[in-house]
């Protein structure tokens, strides 16, 4: 493994005027090198819980000055952006349908499928998952594997500040069109989320299948099944009702991890 000298980040993440330096731009292309390829990750699993390597965030955010604006042509589409996009998806085994988008420093493991999506750099993408139709998976976010990210979800990216913890979607998880995930949720593994559900840091995740409820915010507990639900709240203009996530049961055992994810939700008598 390629060894990163992380004081001369961190010394140039509090001294920009470092970045100058050859020897501070070599560790941060090589950081960005070896996110690309998944040997390093913003985020990683440790015990029941995940590690945030916050220097690593840095070297992303340290990647951008150090770069210089390009124009690159597909066809007859111009871009011109500092941070150029993924290739040779045939030798890293993933399926790319026009239009899918990676860009470089994103990691996309074997057997990842992508639709016309867009996954931003510092991702982590693992194998065998599915990024459907106009979907996104934003900066330094965490995919598990067998993920079926559905049409149109949006999984919120972040890279300030640093210490801020990464939308994390675990393994077999199945997330229903249109969701919201951002703010460093962590969707625990196995879990299945109905259409249009949002789940923010301060959303409240509310588990109606005990008595009294429980509640949980920025996490959902592995296997739960989950739906859009909403809740009375008092403002000076009167009543209404704000959204909030329910739980309304847990992924049978004989649900499989990925061909019928489907029907979890169809046990409840919900669409997906």
């Amino acid at each position: 493994m390629v060894l990163i000298n992380r004081d001369l980040i961190e010394e140039a993440w509090e001294d920009r005027s470092l970045l100058k330096k050859k020897e501070v731009q070599s560790e941060i292309n090589k950081t960005i090198d070896l996110l690309d390829k998944g040997v390093l990750r913003v985020a990683e699993p440790e015990g029941d819980g995940w590690k945030i390597n916050q220097w690593i965030k840095k070297a992303v955010i340290l990647y951008f000055p150090i770069r210089k604006a390009e124009t690159v042509e597909a066809g007859p589409f111009e871009f011109h952006d500092k941070i150029p996009v993924k290739k040779d998806y045939e030798s890293l085994g993933v399926r790319v349908v026009p239009h899918g988008v990676a860009r470089y420093g994103s990691f996309l493991a074997r057997g990842v499928i992508l639709m016309p999506s867009y996954v931003n750099i510092g991702a982590y993408v693992d194998e065998g998952t599915m990024v459907d139709t106009w979907t996104t998976v934003g900066s330094c976010a965490q995919i598990g594997k067998n993920v079926h990210l559905s049409g149109g979800v949006g999984i919120g990216g972040v890279l300030e500040p640093v210490q801020s913890a990464p939308v994390i979607v675990e393994d077999n998880c199945f997330i229903g069109s249109r969701c919201i995930i951002v703010e460093g949720a962590r969707i625990g593994h196995e879990a299945v989320l109905g259409a249009n559900v949002v789940i923010t840091e301060s959303t409240r995740i509310i588990d109606v299948t005990t008595v009294p409820q429980k509640e949980y915010k920025g996490y959902v507990p592995p296997r739960s099944v989950v739906i859009p639900g909403s809740y009375p709240k008092s403002f000076p203009a009167g009543e209404f009702y704000v959204p909030c996530a329910l739980i309304i049961g847990k992924r049978k055992e004989s649900t499989d991890k990925k061909t019928s994810l489907n029907e979890a939700l169809r046990d409840y008598d919900l669409p997906v």
